[in-house]
């Protein structure tokens, strides 16, 4: 069996990696995000049972998957099923620049342009991960990993 949860700062590549291990290992990709927020702008979160109800609808349908998102709300309720979760913990300048070259993701845009309309936002987002203390900070993500028995790793650089 293999339930794979990766996580990390926006940028740190959780989706890059994702597709990989969907590629490689023919398991269903699911991203985080697709559940989290309400449609339309400005983004406004789903209430949490809701994701939870989503995000369990597709894991009772799947022997195997790779889940990734930065949602440690979401993520410490898929912990009992995962046998493996990664932490992407890259340095903010990385994810930056990962953000700057990021392909279109037509599952969150409408357009490539509205895309990079957002990019000053999500920066100041990237820069914000090591002091901010919600859901998606570096401390809850560290958390996150600590609490976690199984097999576990963490990947500090994009070698």
């Amino acid at each position: 069996m293999s339930r794979t949860l990766i996580f990390g700062n926006s940028g740190s590549g959780k989706s890059t990696l994702a597709s990989q291990i969907h590629q490689q290992d023919n398991v269903p990709h699911f991203d985080l995000d697709t559940v989290a927020w309400q449609s339309g702008l400005p983004p406004i979160r789903n209430p949490l049972p809701l994701s939870i109800e989503l995000i369990n609808k597709f894991i009772s349908t799947q022997d195997n998957w790779v889940i990734e998102g930065c949602y440690s709300d979401l993520l410490t309720e898929l912990l009992p099923f995962a046998t493996l979760i990664i932490y992407l913990d890259l340095p903010n300048k990385v994810c930056i620049e990962n953000a700057k070259n990021r392909a279109w993701e037509p599952h969150k845009y409408s357009s490539k342009q509205a895309q990079d309309e957002n990019l000053a936002m999500l920066i100041h987002w990237i820069k914000e991960y090591e002091t901010r203390t919600d859901s998606f900070s570096k401390k809850s993500h560290q958390a996150l990993y600590n609490s976690f028995s199984g097999k576990k790793t963490i990947i500090k650089n994009n070698n």
